[in-house]
C-alpha cells in the first residue's frame, strides 16, 4: 500500500505532517474535495499544538455554515478549540467515530480522524482563499516557532 505524501518537519521530539492532498484555512483546519462534498478536519498541527483531545462537538447536520466561520469545537486538556469552516456550505454528515472516540483526532487527523463533510456552495471559489500544502506548511513552521518562542 502507498504511503500519503506528507510535507514534514521535527521540532523536539514532534513531528508535524501536512498532507499534500489537500488545502489549508490559516486557522488550521484542512478540507478535501470529494467531488462536490468537502471533508474538513484539523490540521496535525491544531491538534499538537492543543493537546490531547477530550471531546469534539460539531455543529448539526443541515447546518449551514460560512468559509471562516466556526463549525464546532474541540476540548482538549489545554484549551477549547474553535473550528473554522474552510468552505461555505452546509454540514451532510458529521464523523460519528468521535463522539466515542475523540483520540482518532490526535491519532489519525487527515484520516480516520476527519470532523464533518460539507456540501460546498462554490469549492472552486473557496480554494482561492485557502492555503496550498507548501503554503501551510510554511504558516505551521512559523507558528511552531511563535509557539515555541513563547516558552522561553
Amino acid at each position: 500500500m502507498e504511503r500519503p505524501e506528507y510535507l514534514e518537519t521535527t521540532v523536539d521530539k514532534f513531528v508535524f505532517r501536512v498532507m499534500a492532498d489537500r488545502y489549508y484555512h490559516e486557522s488550521d483546519t484542512w478540507a478535501m474535495d470529494e467531488n462536490g462534498t468537502v471533508r474538513v478536519g484539523g490540521s496535525d498541527f491544531l491538534q499538537k499544538k492543543n493537546g490531547d483531545v477530550a471531546f469534539v462537538e460539531p455543529r448539526a447536520t443541515g447546518t449551514r455554515v460560512a468559509q471562516g466561520e466556526e463549525f464546532g469545537q474541540i476540548e482538549t486538556i489545554k484549551a477549547l478549540v474553535s473550528l473554522v469552516s474552510p468552505v461555505t456550505g452546509e454540514i451532510i454528515e458529521v464523523n460519528g467515530e468521535l463522539g466515542a472516540r475523540p483520540e482518532l483526532v490526535d491519532e489519525d487527523p487527515y484520516g480516520e480522524g476527519w470532523i464533518v463533510r460539507i456540501k460546498a456552495e462554490d469549492f472552486a471559489r473557496d480554494r482561492e482563499r485557502l492555503l496550498e500544502p507548501g503554503g501551510y506548511f510554511v504558516l505551521m513552521q512559523e507558528k511552531i516557532k511563535e509557539e515555541l518562542g513563547k516558552k522561553k
